[in-house]
């Protein structure tokens, strides 16, 4: 980050190509949108050249940047318009019956964790992304999320009760 700081493009470049689908990632299970999370992470890597003299190193160049990758997707949604549904767009809107695809897709374990995760509450979701996906610890994930560590362990057996039930209620019981 000293080197970034530095205007060292090449240390810039060494990050990016070590973090950025992780960014990516992170930011698109926020958003649930490719071409905003794209430029969100973008975004993203900017403020990490423009600011690096701020990284005060208390932390890990991969967290500090994960916060600002949480900052911006949250700002994002934010700034996001309620959609409005034309009639153009409601009559494009496929019948919600299950066809024998959807039937297939919905046994399918992975699909229903997946939708069992985006069924949790954004700040349980979160908590449960950066610690199984990014493998952070609850220190980590307390510095990125900016609450007390206590509360990181509170959301995180809230969000395994509640994703137990969810799974539960789509018929897998063991994962």
């Amino acid at each position: 980050m000293t080197r970034i700081a530095g205007g060292d493009r090449l240390a810039m470049e060494v990050l990016y190509a070590r973090h950025h689908v992780r960014v990516f990632r992170f930011v698109l299970r926020f958003l649930q949108d490719e071409p905003a999370a794209e430029d969100v992470t973008i975004e993203v890597f900017l403020n990490v050249w423009r600011h690096a003299d701020r990284f005060e190193g208390r932390s890990a160049a991969s967290t500090w940047v994960l916060a600002i990758a949480r900052h911006k997707a949250l700002s994002a949604l934010r700034r996001r318009p309620a959609e409005q549904l034309d009639d153009q767009t409601a009559k494009s809107v496929e019948d919600p019956a299950d066809n024998p695809a959807t039937a297939l897709e919905k046994k399918d374990m992975s699909t229903i964790i997946r939708r069992s995760l985006l069924a949790l509450p954004m700040q349980l979701r979160e908590i449960i992304d950066l610690a199984y996906y990014h493998q952070k610890s609850l220190e980590e994930i307390a510095e990125i999320v900016g609450i007390p560590k206590n509360t990181v362990k509170t959301r995180m057996f809230r969000a395994r009760v509640r994703l137990a039930g969810l799974l539960r209620d789509a018929g897998i019981e063991r994962v």
